[in-house]
Parts: structure tokens; sequence; C-alpha cells
């Protein structure tokens, strides 16, 4: 309960994103549209009808030895899955 009142506090802000995408192949391959935050790296759902951003999308499944983002760091730290 504390680190959702700190992030909601000090958390990222979300205002840099990536251009919108929407992925043909691979794990998020379902058609929909996301954007990616560039300062923490968390994705979004997109509307493109009503240009928003939409709630937060779940990491998609990752292999093992495959990098990863550590959601929680203020940055994007890349980590190796063991």
């Amino acid at each position: 309960m504390l680190s959702a009142l700190f992030e909601v506090v000090f958390g990222c802000k979300h205002r840099r994103t990536s251009f919108p995408i929407t992925p043909s192949t691979g794990a998020r391959a379902s058609g929909d549209t996301y954007v990616t935050c560039l300062d923490c790296g968390k994705e979004f759902k997109y509307d493109w009808t009503a240009m928003r951003i939409g709630e937060a999308l779940k990491p998609p499944p990752t292999a093992a030895g495959e990098f990863q983002i550590d959601q929680c760091a203020r940055r994007p730290v890349l980590t190796r899955e063991a």
C-alpha cells in the first residue's frame, strides 16, 4: 500500500511515449495497438480513434535467457533471467 502511494506521488508520469505500435507477429500479435513509455518502459493500450493512451498492459511472456526491463526501476534497467 505504501509503495502504491509512493508511485502515485513520485512515479513516472508517462509523458514521453513511443509512436503507437500494432505488431503483426510475436508475443503482442493480438492486433491491439500500444505505446511504450520512454522513461520507465511500461506499455499501455492506445486508442487510434480517440488518440488516447489507455490502461497498462501486462508484460509479454519472455523465454528463459532473454533480457527484460525492470518495471520497478525509475529508468529501464536490463536484467538477464537465468
